[in-house]
């Protein structure tokens, strides 16, 4: 499985510029939410620019720095790692 990791200091464009890695991508991580409001960078437009790329992308916003969003992120990959497991232990 292929995740982008973006950061708010990236550029909302970002999506736009890289549209392969868009593309490939099952997730987004978007990181430095704690950033948010020290440049033009817009969470609604870099949504809209990668569901452009990616209409079914699963988005987490995150801040390493502050734990924001992490929760989220780590139950979400525990979660599918159990699924997996759970996949494998059925063959």
């Amino acid at each position: 499985m292929k995740v982008v990791l973006i950061s708010t200091t990236e550029g909302d464009d970002k999506p736009l510029k890289y549209p392969a890695m868009f593309r490939r991508s099952r997730v987004m991580v978007i990181n430095k939410i704690d950033l948010l409001g020290t440049s033009d960078f817009s969470i609604d437009r870099v949504r809209e620019n990668a569901a452009r790329i990616n209409l079914g992308l699963q988005v987490f916003e995150t801040s390493c720095r502050s734990g924001a969003g992490l929760e989220s992120w780590y139950s979400w990959l525990i979660g599918l790692v159990d699924k997996v497991s759970q996949s494998r232990l059925e063959q």
